[in-house]
């Protein structure tokens, strides 16, 4: 843990630089893919349900939140 604390300390202070970052190796029309299906989904979910339906997931979200304990 010291070693780290005084790593950090060095690359704050600009006496030796952090290691560069690994090359990105994903593939890149996988992830353009995927961000492309990510935008749409929830908002396609949402054209889909009907108003009674949305009301039941909203009221059952809601129950799970004021039904937590608080911590003490």
């Amino acid at each position: 843990m010291n070693q780290l604390a005084w790593q950090i300390v060095q690359e704050a202070t600009g006496q030796i630089t952090p290691p560069p970052e690994p090359p990105d190796t994903r593939n890149q029309a996988a992830v353009a893919l995927s961000k492309l299906g990510a935008s749409k989904g929830g908002r396609a979910r949402a054209n889909k349900l009907t108003r009674q339906k949305r009301q039941q997931i909203a009221k059952k979200a809601a129950n799970a939140r004021w039904s937590k304990k608080p911590k003490a």
